[in-house]
């Protein structure tokens, strides 16, 4: 009924690292939520459902605790449902999660044979018997993704996460997106495996996809949270472009390769809860104390939220992927996988592997300039508002659980060795390979890529030379003794004040401009109009709204569509009802033709013959004579 292998207890001790901060950080938050016990209730079961499903060994048990953890969340979204922005964004959510639920209760049907009370090993045994393993891989996907937020599943994060209390958008971000990883994990290897090239190649240009998009539309938002809610779009991508690269060495024979390959995926899976624990907790420190989440509002707040602000910077450093973080180790790590790959001769692999380095190598860079501009624009500066001008430190308890999330960010950069040695278990357990000593050939001090031509890097010894060069630079600066001065701001003539600082939409102007077959931004200008006279041109307002591409053209097409379809549909059954029992006919045959298909064997001369016969039927029944 639960299973406690290298696998669960893995992922246990993730949710156990990014909840203990976030218990602190939740009371000091909850204080001033209205409704604390509904908040509290939601908010454990939250926690135990995530837990219920890593250790899950029984579909049933899966299935159960699943739908419990996207409730639960559900719930917990509506905390404050007075603002409508809550409510839509709550309905979007509970749409995704539910749509992702039917693609996974089809998977288990099918590999349960209707019967959910089965063990992972026995659902392993159906399904290598099914007809259709890409239809099982494909639901997977749908199913776990959704969940996890990755292209074109993604689009209810950047709502959800900001109508979310911050504690909760946290355990959300940090945590349960991660329980979706684990589902991949868990499915792929002990119910779908071996698994084909293909399927790889998809995982990765997936992965490749969400990473850039994510990291994109992270750059244009003004909304902190939503930011954030991009950004983990963008890791999550990350994450999938290390777990596609393993499934494909798999394929490939070459297990060393694949076991560094989902050791590298797992520690990114670990460093992104931390670090996007830790933001959205400086986050909600800032909206806390502000009341409001416009980083255009904010400005100064390193002077009056320090601990804020360096908690915040320490998770911008890791996130930005910048040495010696752990977000640099494993995205080091994802790129010597990449990397690994320059001897494979496959045609399919030789045009998704660089797309998937084109696509690290520009996020990397693009997070750089994303974490610039929300960092600078939120601490630096002079305050844009006065809630940000009058804000103080948030409480004691909400700066517990920041500095505690601290310790994990800085533990998974200082014990590197440690994480990977848990890692290498799991690798171990599922491919049957060790490569621990492999990776640290020369000691703890040194991480070594597993390829032939691969790379090394030294965390240890990046920090100490960091710490050197910033020590020398100080002692020489006091050694020196330069007078200081202080003088009031130039600006070239111009008043100095909020209004000439940089904006966050200036900041990702020139970006924006760059990708606006992307963006398609709708800019437009306001001012205040006196007696018919515009005032003056620092009283306009300028505003860009980005469209959301996948959401416009995906769902919201396919919304369209749907409406069209059961438009015609209540016509038929109202006005033409012989035409509407004809239709109701044919897909009882389609339904019956698809059965023995999926259930029984593949014939192409029955697919003919059943083919001819709807064909037959629609025109008899449905389209009849035209005169």
């Amino acid at each position: 009924m639960f299973i406690f292998d290298s696998l669960s207890l893995v992922f246990l001790f993730l949710i156990t690292l990014g909840t203990v901060p976030n218990l602190f950080y939740s009371f000091g938050y909850a204080k001033d939520i209205k409704r604390k016990i509904y908040y509290h209730i939601h908010y454990f079961g939250f926690i135990i459902s995530m837990i219920g499903v890593v250790v899950s060994n029984n579909l049933f048990l899966f299935l159960f605790f699943w739908e419990l953890m996207s409730l639960t969340s559900w719930q917990l979204i509506l905390t404050d449902p007075e603002k409508k922005s809550t409510k839509d964004a709550a309905k979007f959510y509970f749409f995704m999660t539910h749509l992702g639920f039917v693609f996974l209760l089809l998977l288990f049907l099918i590999v349960s044979n209707g019967n959910l009370d089965i063990d992972f090993n026995s659902a392993k045994d159906i399904a290598k018997d099914f007809a259709y393993p890409t239809l099982l891989f494909f639901f997977m996907i749908f199913g776990f993704l959704s969940k996890a937020g990755a292209v074109p599943f993604h689009v209810w994060l950047p709502y959800a996460h900001p109508e979310a209390p911050s504690a909760v958008s946290a355990l959300m971000s940090g945590v349960m997106l991660k329980v979706a990883i684990y589902g991949l994990f868990r499915f792929l290897f002990d119910v779908l495996y071996p698994w084909p090239l293909e399927w790889g190649i998809v995982v990765l240009i997936l992965g490749a996809l969400s990473s850039l998009v994510g990291v994109l539309y992270a750059l244009s938002e003004h909304d902190i949270k939503a930011l954030l809610a991009n950004h983990s779009i963008e890791n999550i991508g990350i994450i999938l472009i290390g777990f596609g690269m393993g499934m494909i060495f798999d394929a490939l024979g070459l297990k060393d390769l694949s076991a560094f390959a989902f050791i590298a995926a797992l520690f990114h899976t670990f460093n992104h809860m931390s670090f996007k624990s830790l933001l959205f907790m400086g986050a909600g420190s800032v909206l806390h104390q502000t009341h409001t989440k416009n980083m255009e509002k904010y400005g100064g707040l390193i002077k009056s939220m320090p601990v804020t602000a360096i908690t915040f910077l320490l998770a911008s450093i890791s996130i930005s992927a910048l040495p010696p973080s752990n977000g640099f180790l494993s995205e080091w790590m994802i790129f010597q996988s990449l990397l690994s790959s320059n001897s494979i001769t496959h045609i399919a692999l030789k045009i998704s592997i660089p797309f998937a380095v084109f696509a690290l190598a520009l996020t990397g860079g693009l997070a750089i300039a994303c974490f610039v501009k929300a960092y600078g624009i939120t601490f630096l500066g002079t305050s844009r508002s006065q809630n940000a001008k009058h804000a103080r430190e948030s409480n004691f308890l909400m700066q517990s659980g920041m500095v505690l999330m601290s310790l994990v960010v800085v533990s998974l950069m200082l014990f590197t060795p440690f994480f990977i040695k848990l890692f290498d278990k799991v690798t171990q357990s599922l491919h049957g390979v060790s490569i621990y000593h492999s990776i640290f050939k020369d000691g703890f001090l040194s991480i070594h890529s597993i390829s032939d031509n691969g790379g090394v890097v030294s965390p240890v010894i990046l920090l100490l030379a960091l710490l050197v060069i910033v020590f020398i630079l100080f002692f020489v600066y006091k050694s020196l003794k330069l007078p200081v001065r202080v003088k009031n701001s130039w600006a070239c003539g111009y008043k100095v004040s909020a209004r000439t600082q940089y904006s966050a939409t200036g900041f990702a102007g020139p970006i924006r401009r760059f990708f606006s077959w992307l963006y398609k931004p709708k800019e437009h200008f306001e001012k205040q109009v006196i007696h018919g006279h515009d005032t003056k041109f620092e009283t306009a307002l300028y505003e860009v709204h980005i469209e959301p591409l996948f959401e416009k053209s995906l769902y919201k097409g396919a919304k369209s569509i749907t409406n069209k379809i059961s438009y015609l549909v209540y016509r038929l059954a109202h006005f033409e009802q012989s035409r509407y029992s004809a239709i109701i006919f044919n897909l009882m045959l389609s339904v019956l033709f698809g059965y023995r298909i999926f259930a029984h064997q593949f014939s192409w001369a029955n697919i003919t013959l059943e083919v001819v016969i709807l064909i037959v039927s629609i025109k008899i029944l449905i389209i009849g004579d035209k005169k």
